[in-house]
């Protein structure tokens, strides 16, 4: 039964990213809490939509350490500059839904800060132009 149910969630995570996989023009982040695992684990899955930019997975890896989050599964495609993640992570058992709402509150601050860095560049670029 156990076995049946974990090959059931594989199935409706793969049929999810398919439609999902490609990056939208928009900004998004959605976490969702699927399903507890056969060990007790709360399991996550989180998609994150964005500029593509050097330093996101880095950074989207720290976020998971300070969450004590362990991935189990992560697909990534890019189109025009743009990247969506998408990540299956698990959280300890003693962890509670709650986690759902840190995770989506700390990638919402980090594109926050993407996006602002992204504004700054920009801007020093155009003041470049300005003065020449």
């Amino acid at each position: 039964m156990v076995v049946q149910r974990v090959k059931e969630l594989k199935q409706q995570t793969l049929d999810i990213s398919a439609v999902e996989m490609l990056p939208s023009e928009t900004d998004e982040i959605t976490v969702l809490s699927c399903d507890y695992s056969s060990d007790g684990k709360l399991i996550f899955k989180a998609s994150l939509c964005c500029e593509d930019r050097s330093d996101l997975l880095p950074d989207v890896s720290e976020i998971l350490r300070s969450l004590n989050l362990k991935m189990l599964r992560a697909e990534m495609a890019t189109l025009g500059g743009r990247v969506r993640n998408i990540l299956i992570v698990a959280a300890d058992k003693d962890q509670s839904v709650e986690l759902v709402h840190f995770l989506q509150n700390a990638l919402k601050s980090l594109l926050e800060r993407s996006n602002s860095r992204e504004r700054s560049k920009r801007r020093r670029v155009l003041e470049r132009k300005g003065i020449i």
